[in-house]
């Protein structure tokens, strides 16, 4: 069919000269601006209900009048004509400027049109995917109260309306995290809206109300009846976005009315709270923190806030007083087992895990692979905690930490191109969240990853990005130390290096762990005649510290400087503290290094007993020591 594209072409040039697509960007600018407009004066005025659907149905049957009417006639300065055929030899046109036939009335109706209807469509359309957040964010939680409307049929009810209203204003009030409209200030917005009638209230109009009010959010209901039981249905708007965030049912008899006013004031108040406090927690877990208790959810944000800052010792005595009030509290009780694992304190963490371990079946099916997550951390490796972790990012509830915590887990498998990809989500997300990542850690640890790999370029431009956020952040400094000293910018290395000392002596770190951290900066760098001089600095502070001579020990034989010295250093080091594993470790190397393979062994699989963590290193080590002794049983 070769004529097609032509017929195809000519048809698409007669479209655009009658100008049929100005004119149906006209006609749904204008639909739309008629359809909210009606729908703003439905309440008001006490319109059907179904008035919004008929406006519908005449505005559908009138779109396909409009484009025959389009591509028959066209509207001109001189009136309305037919529109020529084509090929005709047109009318020319009084001649115009340029800029006269661009601020035309024709075309500045249309802007101001398509104007006026984006704006009335903007909140709808990127509005209801955000997350919830207040009108006004730097106020407390402000509310309206509105009447309940009565659904039961029977008239007795009606006082109940604003009987609800009343209890409901009186009971917030006296919370000091909120601040309640008067009742009067709602009753009389409501009536100057045009109700009169409760049963005519729609969430539209409650919302103008609220913001008129100044409200961040509104609480509305309704009492219904079946048989002898009482309903009584209530929720918490956000009145920006018209978005419930909360709903609450309770039902009862008419006896017990009171009651379940009162219970219903004590959860709306809750959750009130709950609301507020939510945002100023890691958005992270704000659908996983359950609980309706203000003051648990008080505690697990001061825990968040201090977990966030690599505090574990803080973070772990917030989440305990949580978990006092609240033993439902599961998140809180997931992260107090990591808050000690973090801290070094290996065995509560253990138990904690343990005990959630036991509960698992009991627990909302979201919290399995949680729970499944925080025993990998203390009982496996990271491979089973990246398997959890993939369960928590296939789930409905998408977070930024199921791909740093794998991001992480792959790090310490020293698979860093896999770690890439799944820290660079994790940030990718807290961009699309418009929020700055859970702590320093991600960049961090990506910078590490880049490092590894020798992706220099997007590992400096990912410091200058952290920087921002975590100014001084040692953990950042030390990478950047490391980043420049690997370039071969030895001005660059000296001056972080000085700045990561001046924020450690800043942060109260004694100065035989800061001596002793620049010595593990240039071991990370390659440079063991540097990190000796620093670790011997760290050990003249504190001559009997085990970990400053497990420091220089491991240098020493690590490196084959001196291994004879480096097992008389760790000796002494477990002279005064046996079971330590990482001292273990480090003698079982120096002796697999003097060729005394099977004590080696024995010292690197106890040390293997005693780790309370996962540790690729050792577990290298004692596959060498194998290796070694398999080959001594062979040799002739």
């Amino acid at each position: 069919m070769p004529g097609n594209p032509d017929i195809f072409n000519r048809l698409w040039q007669e479209i655009k000269r009658r100008r049929v697509f100005r004119v149906v960007a006209t006609y749904l600018a204008t639909g739309y601006i008629i359809l909210e407009v009606t729908n703003n004066l439905v309440g008001p005025l006490h319109l059907p209900v179904w008035t919004a659907t008929l406006i519908i149905l005449l505005l559908a049957a009138g779109l396909p009048v409009t484009l025959v009417i389009t591509w028959i006639f066209d509207f001109t300065p001189a009136g309305i004509i037919r529109t020529e055929r084509a090929g005709a030899v047109p009318q020319k046109p009084p001649e115009r400027g340029f800029i006269k036939r661009i601020i035309s009335a024709n075309n500045i109706v249309i802007t101001v049109l398509l104007i006026i209807a984006g704006a009335l469509a903007w909140p709808r359309i990127f509005g209801s995917n955000k997350p919830v957040k207040t009108l006004y964010p730097d106020k407390p939680a402000t509310v309206a109260v509105m009447p309940f409307q009565n659904m039961t049929n029977d008239t007795l009810w009606n006082g109940w309306q604003n009987g609800i209203q009343v209890n409901l204003i009186t009971s917030l009030s006296n919370t000091g995290d909120i601040e309640v409209k008067e009742l009067e200030s709602v009753n009389s917005s409501l009536r100057k809206s045009g109700i009169r009638n409760y049963a005519s209230l729609t969430t539209s109009v409650e919302a103008t109300v609220a913001r008129k009010l100044k409200a961040n959010t509104f609480v509305c209901g309704s009492i219904k009846q079946a048989g002898p039981t009482i309903r009584i249905n209530a929720q918490l708007v956000n009145s920006g976005t018209e978005n419930s965030f909360r709903s609450f049912q309770l039902d009862g008899t008419r006896k017990a009315i009171l009651s379940m006013i009162d219970s219903l004031s004590s959860l709306v108040r809750n959750s009130l709270i709950i609301s507020k406090l939510e945002r100023e927690a890691s958005m992270a877990f704000q659908d996983l923190a359950m609980t309706n208790s203000p003051e648990a959810y008080r505690y697990f944000s001061f825990g968040n806030i201090a977990f966030q800052k690599y505090d574990y010792p803080t973070a772990a005595k917030w989440f305990s007083q949580a978990c006092l009030i609240d033993t439902n509290l599961v998140l809180s009780s997931i992260l107090l087992s990591l808050s000690y694992a973090n801290e070094g304190l290996h065995n509560e963490g253990k138990n904690l895990s343990l005990r959630l371990y036991g509960k698992r079946d009991q627990v909302p099916l979201q919290f399995k692979p949680w729970i499944n997550y925080a025993y990998a951390v203390s009982f496996e490796t990271p491979e089973e905690e990246i398997r959890y972790l993939k369960q928590l990012k296939e789930s409905k509830d998408q977070a930024p930490v199921f791909y740093s915590f794998s991001g992480y887990a792959f790090n310490r498998l020293e698979e860093f191109e896999k770690a890439i990809p799944e820290l660079e989500k994790a940030l990718e997300m807290y961009k699309k969240w418009k929020i700055k990542p859970f702590w320093s850690k991600e960049y961090v640890e990506l910078g590490l990853a880049y490092h590894k790999t020798g992706i220099y370029d997007s590992e400096k431009k990912l410091y200058h990005t952290a920087s921002k956020y975590f100014p001084e952040d040692l953990q950042l400094l030390r990478r950047e130390a490391l980043l420049a000293i690997a370039e071969n910018d030895s001005a660059s290395a000296e001056k972080y290096i000085q700045k990561f000392k001046k924020a450690s002596g800043e942060n109260l770190i004694p100065e035989s762990s800061i001596n002793a951290s620049v010595g593990d900066i240039y071991y990370e760098a390659g440079m063991p005649g540097k990190a000796e001089i620093f670790y011997r600095q760290a050990l003249s502070s504190e001559p009997d510290n085990p970990a400053w001579l497990n420091n220089l020990a491991w240098l020493l034989i690590e490196k084959n400087m001196d291994v004879a010295e480096g097992l008389r250093l760790v000796g002494k080091a477990l002279e005064s503290d046996p079971s330590n594993y990482l001292c273990l470790d480090c003698k079982g190397w120096g002796l697999y290094r003097q060729g005394k393979y099977r004590e080696a062994l024995d010292l690197l699989e106890k040390s293997r007993d005693l780790s309370p963590v996962y540790r690729r290193q050792l577990l290298v080590h004692i596959e060498e020591v194998k290796k070694a002794l398999a080959a001594q049983k062979v040799s002739p």
